[in-house]
């Protein structure tokens, strides 16, 4: 995962912790939990799903937001899946990403950066929920999202996402110390200022992404990459802080998921998620930190039971079947990145 500067707020609902044994594999939850809450989820397994009233349409609203230097081209084949199982998904560039006509030195605020999801947010109609899916970086987009419009989110998906919460400050995220150094290679940096101040934003190198980010990508995958990458602005720890302000009665008021990309293996993701606990965590098995390339369909079917889940949790009349296959657990993968 990418950091650099930003923070945000949630419910700690999963604490304290106890440990439950199943088929050699330990499961996290909390001591309060109902059976089907006990059930974690890999993409290819089907979590604890709702049955819906038999007059509640099972199309769901995705809206799907890039990390650092990409742009809403990087969710072509989730789209492309999504909506050919009938849902309606939208895909957005944040400002001087991807296709969107600002430039990188127009932005003087990272309240600049996000303003398209906020533009599209309050654009939506007032009884509408959509499923809110943020990558990498973009967990600080979501977050504001979800603090400024918690009413129109059924479910917030931070997919091998930045996650800072009312208690846990992006500034504490940024610093939070990496057990190996970590290089950023051949990413270059642009000095808007000039070069005797701070850098102003970068560009990811492609030996960077090749080794960090895509190492179980398609290799066309990270060719586009390498052809569409924008520059992504840099702004202080300070800055961000105050960009990204959120409440537990708003932002906390979200139903959250993380997935992990089981392996990118970063310990930054497993401490984030200790230290502000989601509803539910979700492993995709053989993912590295680009899960919409490397495991697209497994990435589909987490949204999908995402959407249903939280969707139906809802509504009235709806009632839980656990009935579901074996689950990866959050844990084999909390072991294996120690």
């Amino acid at each position: 995962m990418f950091f650099n500067s930003l923070s945000l707020s949630v419910k700690p609902i999963f604490f304290p912790l106890e440990t439950w044994k199943r088929q050699d594999a330990l499961l996290f939850f909390p001591k309060s939990a109902t059976p089907s809450q006990k059930l974690l989820s890999t993409g290819v397994s089907t979590i604890a799903c709702a049955k819906l009233p038999s007059n509640v349409k099972t199309q769901r609203h995705f809206v799907l937001v890039h990390g650092a230097c990409h742009g809403a081209w990087c969710w072509y084949k989730v789209s492309a899946q999504l909506k050919s199982s009938g849902h309606n998904v939208t895909a957005l560039d944040m400002a001087a990403s991807g296709v969107h006509p600002k430039q990188v030195h127009e932005l003087h605020s990272l309240e600049d950066y996000f303003e398209p999801l906020m533009e599209f947010m309050g654009s939506l109609p007032p009884e509408e929920r959509v499923v809110l899916v943020g990558h990498s970086m973009s967990g600080i987009c979501i977050s504001v999202a979800m603090e400024r419009f918690p009413e129109k989110i059924s479910a917030a998906v931070f997919a091998a996402a930045v996650m800072p919460g009312p208690d846990l400050s992006f500034k504490a995220i940024a610093e939070k110390s990496s057990p190996t150094p970590i290089s950023y290679m051949d990413t270059k940096y642009l000095f808007g200022n000039g070069p005797d101040n701070p850098p102003t934003a970068l560009v990811l190198g492609p030996n960077y992404m090749a080794s960090r980010f895509y190492h179980l990508s398609p290799p066309e995958d990270l060719m586009l990459a390498t052809l569409l990458l924008r520059p992504f602005p840099i702004y202080s720890s300070s800055e961000t802080e105050n960009a990204v302000i959120v409440t537990k009665e708003k932002y906390g008021s979200v139903r959250r998921v993380y997935i992990v990309c089981e392996q990118e293996n970063d310990p930054k993701q497993t401490w984030m998620i200790e230290n502000n606990p989601v509803d539910e965590v979700m492993v995709i098995s053989g993912s590295d930190h680009m899960a919409m390339f490397s495991k697209p369909q497994e990435l589909c079917s987490c949204l999908q039971d995402i959407g249903d889940k939280y969707f139906s949790a809802e509504l009235p009349g709806a009632e839980v079947d656990i009935s579901c296959k074996e689950a990866t657990l959050f844990d084999d993968h909390k072991k294996g990145s120690n």
